[in-house]
């Protein structure tokens, strides 16, 4: 059954400490494990993660605390506007 990411919000994580593929897999793991997160993109040359979560199920905090425990410091956190209204009134 596809999931309904029309109300999802992107987080992209600064990342500190990653230097091959290998870090891009144990971050990215750690993330996709979390409750409410629908699909995660990591990329150690630019030294971020893409998060696309439900904001209902999961929380900054609880993804920034997923990449510690996976061994690997945050540097803050951008966090773009939807595109979409979450009440539909766009």
């Amino acid at each position: 059954m596809p999931q309904d990411v029309g109300r999802d919000q992107l987080l992209i994580i600064r990342i500190a400490g990653m230097h091959c593929h290998k870090c891009e897999q144990r971050i990215q793991k750690s993330l996709t494990a979390q409750p409410g997160v629908h699909e995660v993109e990591v990329d150690f040359l630019s030294a971020q993660a893409s998060v696309l979560y439900d904001r209902n199920r999961a929380t900054v905090t609880q993804l920034l605390d997923a990449v510690a425990s996976a061994g690997y410091e945050t540097n803050g956190f951008t966090q773009p506007q939807p595109l979409v209204d979450p009440a539909g009134s766009n």
